[in-house]
């Protein structure tokens, strides 16, 4: 008989021990191959019992920068898209819901790839940690759904990292989808971004070593982003060590991970160039401090991988923000806003600096290719991505490119796979428009209904939880 040996204790094992070994196998695989077969069989069950619905009439942009289909017509089976054509080209399925989006346009929902929830209370203005509940995070995912967003990335601002981990991990009707990078990386744990609600969030790296181990920390938890701050705010804490940030973007690639960096208003294109040399994955600001430089460009095009959010600071609150704002917003905040615009159009003054040379930024680095996603850097209200879209118009996109930015380019980007585009096999969350957004961007705003995960969210009843009032649009 033929014999092998047990090398930890000596003896020998005889072949028909390992004929066993390799029978447990065999079944093992068999039982998981079953499994497998019934998890999915109990999902295609589901699916074909989830109720159906034609959508029919409107113009459809898909999202991904194609021409946008005229009276169109698609199926939503569940939460999946299912079919996409024109009206009258598939009659509806037996049983399915028939609705008439004649004189519509359809869009898909939008994505913020980068803001900080959970700190600020948007019912009555507070900003403090201890504001970082449930409940609150909760209330700033219906002000995204309410405002037409799918799914918000928190980009390392976690006051509570088990609470955010929790919630990333439910889908809440009537509620945006909570994703995070759990808490971002900067020199010291007080290195991070000023002001008391913030302070002390970030976790700290002064060492390669201690970079690694954040990254791995991450890792454990599912996270797929890094974010790291370069940012010394103006000489007032320790900015993170360029051998730290090549050592923490080395171990989030070893560990399949991307890393995006937070660019300071002092020394952003000097950092950015030398992240590009790292390896980093994405910048969630564009350069900031100055105008990009032909170095700079020549990096973009070196490095076509590599994208930007580039948060672009708004020239000012215009009355249709203010207007929008107030469907969500206590009546006493919306007061104040209206009486800083009144104030800032007598005295005349112009659009910012800021948001000049980040306009001035922005295309040169589309005009070079980059690629370019779409983040707000807001805390919770919601409507922030809507006006960052207008921005990149202003600043020369076409409304088709700021659209594809704040959707199908942002979902890939941020491997939302199933987000950003209406198109088969892809979550049936998309926004119905009164008017059309390729004729004027301002149009996303229009909106007439949104649905996420094929359920339309009850807007009207958001609204009168918020102010008192029903949803008008």
């Amino acid at each position: 008989m033929t014999m092998r040996h047990d090398l930890n204790r000596g003896r020998p094992f005889p072949s028909s021990v390992r004929r066993l070994e390799e029978h447990v196998r065999v079944v093992a695989k068999l039982v998981a191959g079953i499994i497998c077969s019934a998890a999915t069989v109990a999902w295609l069950s589901a699916q074909q019992a989830a109720p159906v619905t034609l959508f029919e009439g409107a113009r459809l942009i898909v999202g991904d920068g194609s021409a946008p289909i005229e009276n169109a017509a698609f199926i939503v089976q569940g939460d999946t898209i299912t079919w996409v054509g024109k009206r009258g080209e598939r009659q509806a399925p037996a049983g399915a819901r028939r609705v008439d989006l004649s004189g519509k346009t359809v869009m898909p929902s939008l994505i913020d790839g980068h803001n900080h929830t959970g700190l600020v209370n948007e019912r009555d203005g507070s900003n403090s940690k201890a504001n970082y509940t449930r409940d609150n995070l909760v209330d700033q995912m219906q002000r995204y759904a309410y405002y037409g967003v799918a799914a918000t990335l928190s980009m390392g601002l976690e006051a509570d990292q088990e609470l955010a981990y929790k919630l990333r991990d439910e889908v809440i009707p009537n509620a945006a989808k909570f994703y995070t990078a759990g808490k971002g990386i900067a020199a010291t744990s007080m290195g991070g971004p000023p002001g008391e609600a913030r302070l002390g969030i970030p976790s700290g790296a002064a060492t390669p070593d201690e970079g690694r181990q954040r990254v791995r920390e991450l890792h454990a938890r599912g996270v797929k982003f890094a974010k790291i701050w370069v940012d010394d705010r103006e000489g007032q804490v320790p900015k993170l060590k360029p051998d730290v940030y090549r050592a923490i973007i080395d171990e989030a690639h070893k560990n399949n991970m991307q890393v995006l960096a937070h660019l300071s208003r002092t020394s952003a294109l000097e950092d950015a160039k030398d992240l590009f040399k790292a390896g980093v994955d994405g910048f969630v600001h564009t350069v900031r401090d100055r105008d990009v430089d032909a170095e700079y460009l020549a990096a973009v095009k070196l490095h076509p991988k590599v994208w930007t959010g580039p948060n672009i600071p708004g020239p000012g609150q215009t009355k249709d923000d203010i207007d929008m704002l107030a469907e969500t917003l206590p009546a006493a905040q919306i007061e104040r806003m209206r009486k800083s615009l009144a104030t800032r159009e007598a005295s005349g003054q112009r659009s910012n600096e800021l948001f000049e040379l980040h306009c001035r930024n922005v295309k040169k680095i589309h005009d070079a290719g980059m690629i370019i996603g779409m983040g707000t850097d807001g805390t919770g209200d919601g409507f922030g991505s809507h006006e960052q879209i207008a921005s990149y118009v202003q600043c020369g996109f076409t409304p088709s490119e700021a659209l594809t930015a704040a959707t199908a380019t942002n979902a890939r980007i941020l491997f939302m796979d199933r987000l950003g585009t209406v198109a088969v096999g892809k979550e049936a969350s998309f926004n119905v428009l009164d008017a059309n957004p390729l004729d004027n961007i301002l149009n996303t705003r229009k909106i007439s209904k949104v649905y996420l995960r094929g359920t339309e969210v009850d807007r009207q009843a958001l609204r009168a939880k918020w102010t008192g009032q029903g949803a008008t649009r």
